[in-house]
């Protein structure tokens, strides 16, 4: 197969130290990660029950006592085991590894003698593996479970997880294929894929590599898989509401991978899948399945994104709909989503360096994916609408799904351990490198240490970017060294001034491709400063958006903005922001520390008369009070209590 680019990029791993991240990152570590392990033990009171380590101790034959949960419950622990892998990579902590090292073990207890590991079907319904794929997410949980024992493994070096998921993928390897015996098939939830990109990153063995693209060609193969398998297990299904085994586009089975150009079906589905096409692209250097990643990703961001970086804009399915329909109200934009979706620029920028593709990582992690957890990190987002009127909620049911507080805990609780292993992990996303030179594609506190041309460097990020957009590098060095320190020029920024070796520069654009490039050499120590300019956007969407025509939201820095109504009052819908106003930005520590609000002259429309009992009426005017709106950064919202929010406010023209 011909090689793409022989030098993809490689990801190194950084240490966060950032005034906005690293408290994040001190909550997974200080409340998340433990207060997910007593959910997962059903040892809070609020949340719904979990039963998911339960599972696994009657499964390892350590109590007695009856499956409970999704069918995907497993998933829950193997991502929770994931994300103390990340935590423990970055900072020891004996008692915290001994409590995954208990689990662990349980877990390889629970493991059948073939190497099968799922603890529905091994309690529920033992004889019915891998006969309803389309539903019962089996190879969904077993990727999970590889990635957790990819991750254990590299933080802490032992093998037992790793042992474990080896064991299962073998096993799996032989259930799976076109030999005669063999299921010629795949899950209908994408998962297993990337996990198998990991783990043969993880152990140099081709065999996982080639199931992973086995299982991404099979996708879309005719005659159906997943109806094949519906006709021989009874007609039967798992979850009657959904029509999995027909909706083929439900799970991007509707055409074979390297056919598909539009972002259908299930949003969190589709963004995995991508994630494994362009790390296995990134691998083999096969042209029409990198061809196939541009092609959705092109479609995801620039015709079905939101402008918070979340996707998925309809409940039923909770999948994409058509181009341009992205309605707040109602919006699905799930958590885990948009982390899906971080995922698969983190693997597109292993191919080839993009900012534009940085840019959309940066939205979605500073937007959806950081308001799906409160600030105190106990409380969560499935679902990141971008309109919200509560007093709707309970009564009118298209919002039953839209929460207009965050939520302790869920059935199906995907979204906070997701969360969690994404902040654990944030390391892995602020550089990449290439051909000697760093790529800085996010602009977080952090301490890398790698290699450029044969040498050792610590590369030193002190970041002010979420206040000020103000960065500092200092390159550690033992000699001068000559390599490219590439700073992406964020999409939001009209402005960069950079300040190295004494000089001043001012860029208004990158390279090509986004790119601000310093070669030079090096001295030890040597500090580069950077500023960027952070004006208030009045940000607009393409005019074939329908519920956002004649609307604006504003963004400063990474930050798009919301009113909510602890600041700006009830009907929020009544107000307008008049085109020529100006804004006054403030810091404001009450909203977030270190963050600031946008204060700025608007309007507020109301009804001259007093309707009483009308409803409609000809002879009535509408008036126009001044009023100040106050717009806050829109991951802080629905932190001080129940009350109204809106993402995009209505453009009031001069007359």
């Amino acid at each position: 197969m011909t090689q793409l680019n022989q030098r993809v990029l490689a990801i190194p791993k950084s240490l966060i130290h950032d005034p906005f991240w690293s408290e994040y990152i001190r909550l997974v570590r200080k409340v998340v990660v433990p207060y997910q392990w007593e959910a997962l033990n059903d040892r809070v009171p609020e949340a719904e029950p979990s039963h998911a380590i339960t599972n696994f101790k009657i499964a390892a034959g350590e109590a007695q006592g009856e499956f409970y949960g999704m069918v995907f419950q497993d998933s829950d622990v193997a991502k929770w085991l994931e994300a103390v892998a990340y935590l423990l990579e970055t900072q020891s902590d004996p008692d915290l590894e001994q409590i995954a090292d208990e689990v662990i073990e349980i877990i390889a207890k629970a493991q059948q003698p073939d190497g099968y590991l799922n603890t529905y079907f091994t309690l529920k319904e033992p004889g019915n593996r891998w006969t309803n794929l389309a539903e019962c997410h089996e190879l969904y949980c077993a990727g999970h479970m590889i990635e957790a024992g990819v991750a254990y493994y590299q933080a802490t070096g032992k093998r037992v997880l790793l042992d474990v998921v080896c064991r299962f993928a073998d096993y799996i390897d032989t259930v799976f294929g076109n030999e005669p015996g063999q299921l010629q098939g795949y899950d209908g939830h994408q998962e297993i894929e990337l996990a198998l990109m990991k783990l043969y990153h993880a152990t140099g063995e081709d065999k996982y590599l080639r199931l992973s693209s086995y299982f991404l060609e099979q996708r879309g193969a005719k005659p159906d898989f997943y109806e094949d398998q519906w006709e021989k297990r009874g007609k039967t299904t798992h979850f009657p509401q959904l029509t999995m085994t027909f909706d083929h586009a439900y799970s991007q089975a509707h055409l074979p991978v390297r056919e598909q150009d539009t972002a259908e079906g299930h949003a969190v589905r589709l963004v995995y899948m991508c994630t494994a096409m362009a790390d296995l692209a990134a691998e083999t250097g096969d042209p029409g399945l990198l061809e196939a990643c541009r092609k959705l990703w092109s479609n995801i961001v620039n015709k079905r994104m939101y402008i918070t970086g979340g996707i998925g804009s309809m409940e039923h399915g909770e999948s994409f709909t058509m181009d341009y329909d992205l309605p707040g109200d109602t919006a699905y934009a799930e958590t885990c989503a948009s982390i899906g979706l971080i995922f698969f620029a983190q693997r597109m920028l292993r191919i080839s360096p993009d900012s534009k593709v940085a840019d959309v990582m940066e939205r979605a992690l500073y937007n959806t994916v950081v308001s799906g957890m409160s600030q105190d990190g106990k409380k969560f987002f499935y679902v990141n609408p971008l309109e919200v009127y509560p007093a709707a909620h309970g009564k009118n049911r298209i919002y039953d799904h839209v929460k207009p507080e965050r939520q302790g805990w869920f059935g199906c609780a995907c979204c906070p351990p997701n969360i969690a292993r994404l902040l654990a992990s944030l390391g892995d996303y602020v550089y990449t490198m290439q051909d000697g030179t760093v790529y800085v594609q996010l602009y977080i506190g952090s301490e890398l240490n790698t290699e450029v041309n044969g040498k050792l460097i610590k590369l030193e990020q002190h970041s002010k970017y979420t206040s000020d957009g103000e960065v500092n590098f200092r390159i550690r060095t033992e000699e001068a060294l000559r390599f490219t320190l590439a700073l992406r020029m964020p999409d939001w920024c009209d402005r960069v001034e950079v300040t190295v070796g004494g000089e001043w520069h001012e860029f208004k654009q990158g390279d090509q491709d986004g790119y601000i490039r310093l070669n030079r050499v090096w001295e030890p120590g040597e500090e580069i400063n950077v500023v960027f300019s952070m004006p208030v956007l009045r940000m607009k969407a393409h005019p074939l958006v329908r519920q956002t025509f004649g609307k604006v939201a504003l963004q400063r820095g990474p930050f798009v903005y919301c009113l909510e109504e602890a600041d700006n009052g009830a009907e929020l819908y009544q107000l307008k922001l008049p085109r020529n106003s100006t804004f006054e930005v403030k810091r404001d520590d009450r909203i977030h520390e270190g963050l600031n609000v946008i204060h700025v002259n608007g309007e507020r429309w109301m009804a001259a008369e007093n309707w009483q009992e009308h409803l409609y009426r000809s002879d009535s005017n509408w008036i126009m009070e001044s009023t100040q709106l106050k717009f806050i950064p829109y991951f802080t919202w629905a932190n001080r209590g129940l009350g109204e929010m809106s993402v995009w406010v209505e453009e009031a023209l001069p007359i």
